[in-house]
């Protein structure tokens, strides 16, 4: 699968603002497109850039081509509701999004490489698919022989980040679960999925 390499918060430069949340984003002093013509290269964009420049912030932030944004979209129309609560209720039950929820890594690339080298758990039973979709009230859990991982072990002990709301998981613990649907209020990741909804319809 094509993925993206070097620094990645040269995209957070491109998009305008932090993706990750880091503090210590260059986005956050130099909020400007990387490159010495960076300065004179942010203008005012047209409506179709604007809804290009958060479909861009999305697929940055959980590590998605386009191919399985598209596909993500077209699943959240489906359902029903909300198109733009779907869309990315769907993306933070990714098993590579909760394992980074969780706490267990510290980006979601870092839990996505995680889960493709079998170090995860759904119900006792391993899952390397890092699209898993994670069902309400399913087990997560660090497989017994992964738990000395300094990342994994680290994270159970003092977690990057608080787990929001809609996922449990005590302190220590290498398993916790999704115990609600996600929704706007909850998701920590921001964005604008009605630019993202007039993007895809086109």
């Amino acid at each position: 699968m094509a993925k993206k390499t070097g620094p990645k918060h040269r995209l957070c430069r491109r998009l305008g603002e932090c993706i990750w949340g880091s503090p210590r984003c260059p986005s956050i002093k130099r909020p400007v497109p990387p490159g010495q013509h960076g300065q004179n290269m942010r203008r005012k964009n047209s409506v179709y850039g604007t809804q290009l420049l958060e479909k861009q912030k999305i697929r940055t932030h959980y590590g998605l081509l386009e191919r399985q944004m598209r596909k993500t979209f077209n699943k959240a129309q489906r359902m029903g509701g909300v198109t733009g609560t779907n869309l990315l209720a769907l993306l933070e039950t990714r098993l590579d999004c909760v394992i980074y929820r969780m706490g267990f890594a510290t980006s979601i690339p870092a839990a996505r490489q995680l889960v493709n080298h079998g170090h995860i758990m759904v119900d006792g039973k391993k899952v390397d698919i890092p699209s898993f979709h994670v069902q309400a009230d399913k087990t997560i859990s660090i497989r017994e022989k992964s738990r000395k991982i300094p990342m994994i072990a680290d994270g159970a002990a003092n977690p990057a980040h608080k787990a929001p709301e809609y996922i449990e998981r005590s302190a220590n613990s290498f398993e916790g679960k999704v115990v609600a649907t996600p929704n706007l209020e909850t998701i920590p990741f921001k964005a604008d999925t009605q630019a993202v909804i007039g993007f895809y319809s086109r």
